[in-house]
């Protein structure tokens, strides 16, 4: 349970920068603040994910909430108007404490009244679940709610502002509210248990968005209230309000909140540690594992992130095998196998969901080391021989041959990668025309990955008995290792080139080059492996990830902040990423001869990202934070590989877990 007090809940600024998030397991989701404002235009009741995990529409954004204490009104809603800071009304001055137990829970007292919200979404449907309590009452005093919806409907990275074009018309029927404003867009449904509905029609004009007014975008936006319900309550009765896209019977309430508690508690009793970051990660986790189609796929990142082929693979170890999702994992492994072509792994899908797009030279070879983490926890080599092992052969031919964006093997074994206007490695940021880090030729990580991949397919096929097989991809790996340990080293820094060309080497020191050291089979090792992780620990390590530049390059920005050029053109110069605290803890772990001062000191770094888990989105890591401290947390306030990195290096490297194979069930490890 996270719990915040008075302290930060009556404080302005301070509860407006904490926020909570609430998904569904298909893509939509419902967040905003603790102070109750929306900050972003993400913000809302209920995003619904239309086309699961994309077509995510922004439904219901607020329900503006009164509590009437005999003749009193006490608004407990707050909204910001402006860039001047005007704030109404102030509701955040009357929370107490908010709790995240597991659902997001506020408790608000005034005029001696105490009455407790909560929200949650159903998992599996486009279902966002909202409930007033009254715990205390002043004796004999008349206590009523009235709640009025606010919709949007709009694409969710879009805003509203008020038009004709608007249907008012509300339908309504007992214990049933509906509202269609638009068409092509589906019907809300609010049922509730109150007891009057009356009809409103208002627009609530130039809510202001405090973060997309810093990020350069429109930041203004009007909601539309068809409606406002009541209710008279007495000490210990609920108000409800179920809003989803289909019909609810609000009978079934109780129901549903007793189901979803027992879902989250049977997350946290499968937690891999008795750790209380492990199972705060544990139930993190969960929230990327979402339905596309009748396929498990992991939402890169909340808000704006759908999944994309390089962050699955990359999460799949942390988000599945520690937390005994394996035939999720399995199901993943088997959707995306599905979706190669000309040897590659689709990099992201469109919000539409459709044609994938391939522009990357990672997720492809990532695919190989979340296969291989799998049949390691689960033994299910099986699958991996019927299902994806002549996948995996014709995906390493595809490289050796040539594919598209001029990636192919080399005559030396590395391989190469990159034309002009692409950008294929995860540090991806482009503007315009313009690839911040392009990166062409020959990365440092990509040639650990190719021969991680190699070598994991020179022990599928001495394992399934491919002896001509296993020779080939030992040779080629044998050549690429001993190319690569020739023209990588940087003597002068005593590490690795980031890319290699042809060319003068670029010498920049970025976190790239722990993936030589962290993968299941290391490209570089002995002293100087050490000597890697001892300069990716001296210049690149922080509190929060690594920075992905050391502070006296030129080209180092300390700040990732501004319009999207400027945070674009800061991505990847100097921004840390908590995720490469997985394969640092790794790396550092190994080097290091996994002793038990080398995995305390692994604990250490990791538990240092454990305040910002009571901080910017509660229980979860965020994308990216910026280089100098005070390392302010920015991007995604939910992503994917910084649970899913941190979960795995706890538990690997430093608790040593292994996954059981009773993952899996025998039916489908076979």
């Amino acid at each position: 349970m996270l719990r915040l007090d008075k302290t930060i809940c009556g404080d302005l600024n301070s509860s407006l920068s904490h926020e909570w998030l609430e998904t569904n397991g298909l893509g939509g989701f419902a967040c905003g603040t603790v102070g109750g404002a929306n900050t972003r235009r993400y913000h809302g009741l209920l995003t619904a994910a239309l086309n699961p995990p994309g077509g995510r529409t922004l439904l219901l954004s607020k329900l503006e909430d009164t509590l009437v204490v005999g003749e009193k009104r006490i608004d407990l809603s707050t909204n910001e108007y402006s860039t001047e800071g005007v704030i109404h009304p102030e509701g955040y001055q009357h929370l107490v404490e908010f709790r995240q137990d597991p659902f997001p829970t506020f408790t608000f007292e005034a005029e001696g009244a105490r009455i407790e919200k909560s929200i949650f979404m159903h998992h599996g449907g486009n279902t966002t679940q909202v409930e007033y309590k009254l715990l205390d009452a002043p004796k004999d005093a008349k206590v009523e709610l009235e709640l009025r919806p606010l919709i949007a409907f709009r694409d969710y990275h879009s805003t509203t502002h008020e038009n004709s074009a608007l249907n008012p018309e509300v339908q309504s029927e007992p214990g049933l509210v509906s509202f269609a404003p638009y068409a092509g867009l589906p019907r809300l449904y609010l049922a509730h248990n109150a007891a009057a509905v009356a009809a409103e029609g208002h627009w609530y004009r130039n809510f202001f968005f405090r973060i997309e007014h810093e990020r350069g975008l429109d930041a203004q936006e009007d909601l539309f209230n068809p409606a406002v319900l009541g209710w008279e309550l007495k000490k210990g009765q609920s108000a409800v309000v179920i809003a989803a896209v289909e019909k609810h019977d609000i009978t079934n309430a109780i129901k549903y909140r007793r189901a979803e508690l027992q879902r989250r508690e049977a997350i946290v009793a499968k937690a891999p540690a008795d750790d209380p970051m492990a199972q705060a990660l544990a139930l993190a986790a969960d929230q990327y594992l979402v339905k596309r189609g009748d396929h498990w796929t992991v939402m890169a990142g909340y808000p704006w992130f759908t999944d994309w082929g390089r962050d699955t693979m990359i999460s799949l170890p942390g988000l599945t095998l520690f937390t005994g999702n394996g035939e999720i994992a399995r199901d993943i492994l088997l959707n995306f196998a599905g979706l190669v072509d000309m040897g590659m792994l689709p990099n992201r899908f469109a919000e539409d969901g459709e044609v994938p797009e391939y522009n990357t030279v990672d997720a492809t070879l990532w695919f190989f080391e979340a296969a291989r983490a799998y049949a390691a926890a689960t033994g299910d080599y099986d699958f991996l021989r019927d299902e994806l092992y002549s996948i995996f052969v014709r995906i390493i031919d595809a490289h050796i041959k040539g594919t598209r964006y001029n990636i192919h093997m080399m005559e030396n074994g590395l391989l190469n990668a990159g034309e002009p206007g692409a950008q294929l490695t995860w540090m991806d940021a482009k503007i315009g025309d313009w690839v911040v880090t392009p990166r062409m030729g020959k990365p440092v990580e990509i040639q650990a990955l190719w021969f991680n991949a190699l070598k994991i397919m020179e022990d599928l096929a001495e394992r399934f008995d491919r002896t001509e097989d296993q020779r080939r991809f030992g040779s080629v790996a044998s050549l690429a290792s001993w190319t690569f340990n020739r023209i990588f080293w940087n003597k002068d820094k005593n590490c690795l080139y980031d890319v290699t060309n042809g060319g003068p080497s670029d010498g920049s020191i970025r976190p790239n080059q722990i993936f030589a050291v962290s993968l299941r089979y290391p490209i570089l090792t002995g002293e100087k492996a050490l000597a890697v992780v001892e300069t990716v620990e001296r210049e690149l390590l922080t509190s929060v990830g690594l920075r992905t530049l050391d502070r006296q390059d030129p080209r180092y920005r300390p700040i990732y902040q501004g319009d999207q050029y400027s945070r674009d053109s800061a991505y990847h110069q100097g921004t840390v990423w908590p995720w490469l605290l997985g394969p640092f803890v790794t790396a550092y772990v190994r080097v290091h001869g996994g002793t038990p001062e080398a995995r305390q000191r692994a604990s250490e770094i990791l538990h240092a990202l454990e305040p910002h888990l009571s901080e910017a989105c509660l229980g979860q890591i965020s994308e990216i934070f910026d280089a100098d401290e005070p390392h302010q947390p920015r991007g995604c306030f939910a992503q994917a590989w910084s649970v899913a990195e941190v979960l795995r290096a706890l538990c690997e490297d430093v608790y040593q877990i292994r996954p059981m194979r009773e993952a899996i069930p025998a039916a489908v490890a076979r």
